[in-house]
């Protein structure tokens, strides 16, 4: 379509009327009066209306300004030329004018319009017919039309936009090109998300996991200083998943998250859900687990936790799965941490905390869900890839035991541990772990007898900073996120001291694996599961 010439836009448009159309009426009343004050005449509709008309102030009814009843159970009332056409038109374009008085259609320089809560209506399990009225139709139509003309008309789709507004009315009586511009690429992706939330419902009614189209869309929560790195520019949004973490976290204390804080502490508070049965200790460093442990109590986790990689830990983020104590705070600060994250915590920890000023305490109510159901987004150039969450979970029924000797009770349960740490851990992975504490991890590795070597490093570096007389890997399980592909990474692993080990199976030389775990004396489970974690 061929863009019609118009006259610039002006930088200042006094207005002289407000259509006012909001389902969260936070503020409203305030916001309505502030513009009566400043001689700005009110339009609006149903229930907005009858609220400002309760607290006393002149607002003329929409039907009024159309002609045409609100109808079909409110879903037709704002669909009209007389409105539309007074937050399109262009003013100073002759022929628009024209067509104003022609046909009797008052201008409108500010929006206010908020929209019928479909996503807080979804998140409440309403009925589908309850949802499907729940999506609006004339509020978007409205708000695009205005930012479209934004030229003329401010439109306002929060508190915060209609504040702006009525600031630059006290102080220069009308509204800047500046702010105008800002509102309406706020009100485009507010339309843009509301959209998305919709389409998204549409597709999990109809069980389409992966449609034709998948809209993605999130909130500003945070710009950041850099990225990954300091040359990397970066921001933090939070999407409408309600999945308690990092983005739904209450930050107690300390400064602003970095870009990889929020990597890392995302990575630990997923990782020690898997363990919300017990009292249980996440540290992470760079993305993967340096030590992870259950205890009696949350302070003997944490320090059976410390003890698989003390090195590593320096500098990192620890998860828990239990409300922060005192006695396992004061551990905490024995070594400088970046971040804690916590379902909640006692009064004393965080007054305690609180003298350590780069120390940031996160506390999210509960803990995510391992086994919930959700999608994982990963960016590519030219697009991105979507998959499920990963919710696999073992128990002692799923193990085929493949070799001839048989796991112990204890065995069985080291196994299990050690695959649930693995599936949190860079492929390639091995964890050895014993009585519910990683002995040491073997992370990202090109190939998997690298990743049992480096464990076993940490295994015995481990043991003997703590004054032990063999390594920690002694008598522990091994899991292996993926098959062997050959005898060498087990044969690596058994030299570890390993006793146990739990992998997928699948290898063309699953046989020659077995037969090396025959001839060591180790028992084996296949799972047929792969965790692998790119």
């Amino acid at each position: 379509m061929t863009a019609p010439t118009f006259p610039p836009a002006p930088d200042l448009v006094r207005p002289s009327r407000a259509l006012l159309s909001v389902s969260d009426k936070t503020g409203l009343i305030e916001a309505a009066r502030a513009l009566v004050e400043s001689g700005v005449e009110l339009v609006s509709t149903g229930g907005t209306r009858a609220a400002i008309a309760a607290a006393g102030l002149a607002v003329r009814d929409v039907s009024e300004l159309t002609g045409f009843p609100e109808m079909m159970d409110g879903r037709v009332k704002t669909l009209h030329p007389k409105v539309h056409g007074g937050l399109l038109g262009v003013r100073d374009a002759a022929h628009h004018a024209a067509a104003m008085r022609e046909h009797d259609i008052p201008g409108i320089e500010i929006l206010y319009c908020n929209l019928y809560p479909f996503e807080a209506t979804v998140a409440a399990g309403a009925t589908f017919d309850t949802t499907i009225e729940n999506i609006d139709i004339g509020g978007p139509a409205m708000i695009r039309s205005s930012a479209k003309n934004h030229a003329y008309v401010a439109v306002c789709v929060d508190p915060e936009g209609m504040a702006e507004v009525l600031a630059e009315l006290k102080a220069s009586g009308g509204t800047s090109l500046a702010l105008r511009r800002r509102l309406a690429a706020r009100a485009f992706a507010r339309t843009a998300a509301y959209d998305a939330a919709i389409s998204a419902w549409f597709a999990g009614e109809l069980q389409d996991a992966y449609p034709d189209r998948k809209s993605l869309s999130g909130e500003l929560v945070q710009t950041m200083r850099y990225g990954e790195n300091p040359h990397q520019s970066a921001a933090f949004y939070r999407t409408s998943e309600a999945r308690p973490g990092v983005a739904t976290a209450r930050q107690k204390q300390g400064k602003a998250l970095s870009y990889n804080n929020i990597a890392d502490t995302d990575a630990a508070i997923e990782l020690v859900a898997e363990f919300e049965d017990q009292p249980a200790v996440a540290i992470i460093k760079h993305a993967n687990p340096c030590g992870v442990a259950v205890g009696d109590s949350l302070v003997s986790a944490y320090h059976r936790a410390l003890q698989c990689d003390p090195v590593s830990a320096y500098g990192g983020v620890i998860a828990v799965s239990r409300r922060l104590d005192l006695e396992t705070a004061r551990a905490m600060t024995e070594i400088f941490t970046e971040v804690v994250i916590a379902p909640e915590a006692d009064d004393d920890a965080i007054a305690l905390f609180a003298d350590r000023k780069n120390l940031r305490l996160l506390l999210t109510g509960k803990l995510p869900d391992p086994l919930a159901g959700g999608e994982v987004f990963r960016s590519v150039a030219g697009g991105f890839l979507v998959q499920s969450r990963d919710t696999a979970r073992l128990t002692a029924k799923d193990l085929k035991i493949v070799t001839q000797r048989q796991p112990t009770e204890m065995e069985v349960r080291d196994m299990l541990f050690a695959f649930t740490v693995a599936k949190h851990v860079k492929s390639n992975a091995i964890v050895y772990a014993k009585d519910g504490q990683t002995a040491g991890i073997g992370a990202g590795q090109m190939n998997r007898r690298d990743s049992a070597r480096i464990a076993a490093i940490r295994a015995a570096e481990a043991a003997e900073t703590a004054g032990l007389p063999h390594s920690l890997a002694k008598g522990s399980a091994c899991a292996s996120e993926a098959f062997f592909p050959f005898a060498d990474g087990l044969i690596q692993a058994v030299e570890a001291g390993a006793t146990a080990v739990i992998q997928p199976g699948g290898s063309i030389r699953d046989s020659e694996v077995i037969a090396a775990a025959d001839a060591a004396g180790v028992t084996m489970a296949f799972t047929g599961v792969r965790v692998f974690r790119h």
